[in-house]
């Protein structure tokens, strides 16, 4: 009996890695593509800035909006999860193909916007449905096995995001169509990840309704942790939305934000294993607040940096850096071992998790950046004393007040540690 229970405990952890790959994979199609396509369509098409941004906004708010529905897809095809992560993965995989490596056949915006709304489509339903699915692979594990889980995802995740994140640059320096070379091993990627996958979909057809997101938010605890994650996930859509103005205007150092996003995107994942030692040993909550409390400081400290203070800000990328490895990790964690806890209805729960977490990017680029512009800053110009000021209160006095509120509502909050 003691081998049968060796045996299926080392099955069990053999499929962690797996977990990284496809948490890897999914992180590259999400912010690097932020970053990147509208780059790429300005510099090979023309297209201007502005339809861009309108294009990106009404993008993300769909995203947000169907969130929920995805996470009721998501469960009801609980039965067969195994195909429908194949076929949104080729979805993902092709739509790539066609936002980098594919000449558009129309005019380029439409087709910028049709490319991306399925590749984020795709990206939704398959993170909904890898979320969902982390719950059971918990239960295979046993004791801490939320926490080992979100430990192998996030970590793959942020590993993800920083190969995306580097990956045209260094293509440039072996081809003369980075991007599209890109999209290539995003494919690739894609597909050996879904493969990769297929030993850990699982889960038995149950009916499904919309009631469940009724249980859900009829949960105290559940009700708590969602309307946590919104608040806690605002400073990070905050600082994501003005770093790279705050590193131009403020620090004067156009040239570093790629490195800084770099810097930053690798103490989160290097930060991973450390949290998750912590948690185990401390508890999930106690080690979050010390993150919660860590990012406070990097973001105070943050609002005394001027022109060229690149080290200065360097070390705050690698604080706040370190505090978003736990909000990935710890976070995610509580809320599975609580929809476990509460016995089902997953797909739907991290559909309503998604549509919290996504809701304050859009939240963040509809309110900050027209403030700005009311203050008169200007993106590569200078800029009047007040707009600067403006800037740095922005993106490091309002993520302070929004993590105090998140510890505060975190402290308030009942969490099961085993």
């Amino acid at each position: 009996m003691a081998g049968i229970a060796i045996s299926k405990a080392g099955a069990a952890t053999s499929g962690l890695p797996r977990y990284a790959l496809f948490g890897g994979v999914l992180a590259a199609a999400g912010l690097p593509i932020y970053i990147h396509a509208p780059k790429f369509y300005v510099d090979e098409y023309g297209v201007g800035l502005g339809a861009l941004g309108a294009v990106l906004f009404a993008l993300r708010l769909v995203d947000v909006v169907q969130d929920p529905a995805l996470g009721w897809l998501a469960e009801a095809t609980r039965g067969a999860r195994g195909a429908a992560a194949a076929i949104a993965g080729c979805a993902m995989a092709v739509a790539m193909l066609a936002l980098f490596a594919v000449a558009p056949p129309v005019a380029p915006l439409p087709w910028f916007a049709g490319s991306l709304l399925v590749l984020f489509s795709a990206f939704s339903f398959l993170t909904i449905t890898f979320y969902a699915q982390g719950v059971a692979k918990a239960r295979d594990l046993g004791a801490q096995g939320h926490l080992r889980v979100a430990a192998w995802r996030e970590g793959g995740a942020l590993i993800g995001v920083c190969a995306a994140a580097a990956a045209p640059a260094a293509l440039m320096a072996v081809t003369d169509a980075p991007f599209a070379a890109f999209a290539l091993i995003f494919a690739a990627a894609a597909l050996a990840a879904v493969l990769a996958m297929r030993p850990e979909w699982h889960g038995a057809a149950r009916a499904v309704s919309l009631t469940g997101f009724a249980t859900l938010l009829g949960d105290r605890t559940a009700r708590r942790l969602l309307v946590l994650a919104l608040v806690n996930s605002a400073p990070v859509a905050v600082t994501s939305t003005l770093f790279l103005f705050f590193v131009e205007s403020r620090l004067m150092a156009a040239g570093s934000s790629g490195p800084l996003l770099i810097v930053f995107f690798l103490a989160a994942a290097a930060s991973v294993p450390a949290w998750s030692r912590a948690a185990a040993r401390l508890g999930a909550k106690p080690a979050l607040m010390a993150a919660m409390a860590l990012a406070i400081l990097s973001f105070g400290f943050a609002a005394l940096l001027g022109p060229g203070d690149v080290a200065l800000f360097a070390v705050i990328c690698l604080a706040s850096g370190a505090a978003v490895g736990a909000d990935l990790t710890l976070l995610p964690a509580i809320f599975a071992r609580r929809i476990a806890a509460m016995g089902g209805a997953e797909g739907q729960a991290f559909g309503l998790w998604a549509f919290m977490t996504k809701f304050t990017l859009a939240i963040a680029a509809v309110a900050l950046l027209p403030a700005l512009e009311a203050a008169g800053f200007r993106s590569g110009t200078d800029n009047p004393q007040a707009a600067l000021m403006l800037l740095t209160a922005l993106y490091a006095l309002l993520p302070c007040v929004l993590k105090l509120v998140a510890i505060a509502l975190l402290a308030a909050t009942p969490v099961e540690e085993t």
